[in-house]
């Protein structure tokens, strides 16, 4: 049997919803003077663009797998994923790569995860807490791992 996949399609066709990447920029670039001169190829109008995922049950996935073997885990992950760059936005191969926060999306947080010397998956900071967090602005509803923390004054 088929496992459900780590990510959600959005509703982007609806009214109010934020795009993170419209698009559109290309057309700034065209026909250009520093294109015509330059010996680079003019890439595609129509670029691959991922736009309505939401991709929260992968960072509660991960989350969930912490302590556990790096390989098995990513495996799982990318095996019910459409691409697997998503996983390295909240894991850190590298340790120069490793954040105690993960920002994704416009108001919610994470822990950040890295891969120890052992292969397993670890918290950056485990003792980061919801409670501990302050939201930057009080107008939205922030949440730290799916906690919601600060209370918005409407």
């Amino acid at each position: 049997m088929d496992k459900k996949p780590l990510y959600r399609k959005e509703n982007t066709t609806t009214h109010n919803v934020r795009r993170n990447n419209p698009g559109g920029h290309y057309r700034h670039q065209r026909n250009t003077k520093a294109e015509i001169n330059s010996d680079a190829t003019r890439g595609s109008m129509h670029g691959v663009q991922h736009r309505g995922f939401d991709y929260t049950p992968l960072f509660r996935f991960l989350l969930s797998r912490v302590g556990g073997d790096w390989d098995e885990i990513f495996s799982a992950a990318v095996s019910r994923l459409d691409r697997q760059e998503p996983v390295f936005w909240m894991v850190a191969v590298l340790e120069s790569d490793r954040q105690e926060i993960v920002r994704l999306g416009e108001s919610s947080y994470f822990n950040g995860l890295y891969v120890d010397e052992q292969k397993r998956l670890q918290i950056v900071n485990p003792a980061l807490k919801a409670e501990d967090m302050t939201p930057y602005c009080q107008c939205c509803t922030h949440t730290f791992n799916g906690v919601v923390f600060g209370t918005p004054e409407r």
